[in-house]
């Protein structure tokens, strides 16, 4: 796959990280329709707001952008997980390291004392997000970091309380739109993947990101990270074992 200076799809690396949605959706009961329904009102509503860097077209320049500063530039990236603790963030603060946070795992850069923490904010590159990351959401929304904003069928509260939130603000993040559904949203993208950890990791690899300058940190199957949404801990160790079949395909290891 060759990949421009102007990439204005997010396509999968491969079609199977597509084609596992499917079978999450069926593992899970849930619809396709609540997913399609959830992206078109979201798709909706961004392309309705009074933010400028919103439209269309800034929203591709923003996708532009990340794809200069991830590929172009051959960046290595650290993806952060839930389980992310602060001293993994401190290892790699000394190395040429962007990160792509999952979600509020964002929200443990806070956790690192004063000007180290400021470098760990201004590595961030992005976030991905199905907005139901809690207080480290917040603060990467208010820090105007931008984000890959997910669509599925129940999230549709959360993904409206983190769009007014933003649009609060100063300075709005920039916006990247993803969904988890087979059908073609013009204004949206599916690169595949299920949870927000698995799904950068998707992201990069749609991207150009070599799976060999991805690290993924604080991702586990075995416990339910401190930084993970609002859940049943039952459900999400269900949702963790998907996690881990989608690295896998993509043929990256969890920390």
């Amino acid at each position: 796959m060759t990949y421009s200076e102007n990439p204005d799809d997010l396509t999968p690396h491969l079609s199977t990280l597509v084609d596992l949605q499917g079978d999450v959706r069926e593992y899970f009961g849930w619809t396709e329709s609540d997913d399609i329904e959830s992206a078109r009102a979201m798709l909706h509503r961004v392309e309705n707001s009074s933010v400028e860097k919103w439209t269309r077209h800034n929203r591709a320049v923003s996708l532009s952008r990340l794809f200069r500063r991830l590929v172009i530039r051959k960046a290595r990236v650290a993806i952060l997980g839930a389980a992310i603790e602060p001293e993994e963030i401190l290892d790699i603060l000394s190395e040429p390291i962007l990160i792509v946070a999952a979600d509020g795992a964002a929200g443990v850069i806070s956790e690192i004392p004063g000007a180290l923490s400021e470098k760990a904010w201004s590595r961030v590159a992005c976030m991905v997000s199905d907005a139901d990351g809690g207080e480290g959401t917040v603060q990467a929304v208010r820090r105007s970091i931008p984000i890959f904003l997910h669509a599925h069928g129940d999230n549709r509260q959360d993904w409206e309380s983190l769009l007014g939130m933003a649009e609060d603000q100063v300075n709005p993040p920039e916006l990247v739109l993803t969904h988890q559904t087979p059908e073609r949203i013009v204004g949206m993208h599916n690169p595949g993947g299920f949870t927000d950890g698995d799904r950068a990791a998707c992201i990069l690899t749609a991207l150009g990101v070599s799976k060999n300058q991805i690290k993924m940190l604080g991702t586990r199957t075995d416990v339910v990270g401190r930084w993970s949404g609002k859940t049943q801990e039952q459900t999400k160790i269900e949702k963790l074992q998907w996690m881990s079949r989608i690295l896998s395909i993509q043929g990256l290891s969890m920390d």
